[in-house]
């Protein structure tokens, strides 16, 4: 499958220093739990709590309402919850693409079931005409992405960059 080029290694880890620059701005010196939402985040949240360098918990909450399809089931079934306490702690939600936001909403309304003292959201990409999180990276044009963690039917998590399969430029996402 010829895959269409979107963003670049270095386009996308200006992303992630921005983000990171924005969360180290926001939560220096409070009690952090990054919670990346599996599997799509991880290479975003490992890259992301490497350039952060502030001090941090991590953990993960594996939420699914794609399966093996290009489209949402409009459905979020939690398969694997996390395992921190955040009674009192700050939260920010990591998300690869921030697509519906179905996903982020289930899991942050979950979350603050919790009782953190505040849950916010991050997406390294957000589809064009969505409401942005509160820290994003960049804007997706339409188009089914893939690369940078990101899958299609568990394939292309191990590009190092993003790419959109062809043929789904002008498909519903």
């Amino acid at each position: 499958m010829d895959l269409e080029p979107c963003f670049t290694e270095a386009e996308i880890e200006e992303a992630v220093a921005r983000v990171a620059a924005n969360l180290a701005q926001d939560y220096e010196g409070e009690d952090l739990v990054l919670v990346g939402i599996l599997n799509g985040s991880f290479m975003f949240l490992a890259d992301l709590i490497r350039v952060l360098a502030i001090p941090l918990e991590v953990d993960f909450i594996r939420a699914r309402s794609y399966g093996k399809r290009m489209q949402s089931s409009g459905a979020v079934e939690i398969t694997k919850d996390i395992e921190t306490d955040i009674t009192g702690r700050h939260v920010v939600v990591v998300e690869d693409i921030l697509d519906t936001g179905l996903t982020v909403r289930f899991v942050t309304d979950r979350l603050l079931a919790g009782g953190p003292a505040s849950v916010r959201t991050c997406s390294l990409l957000v589809r064009e005409g969505r409401e942005a999180p509160d820290y994003m990276g960049m804007w997706v044009p339409a188009g089914f992405v893939v690369g940078y963690g990101i899958d299609y039917a568990e394939r292309f998590r191990w590009l190092r960059d993003i790419r959109i399969v062809p043929g789904t430029r002008n498909a519903a996402t």
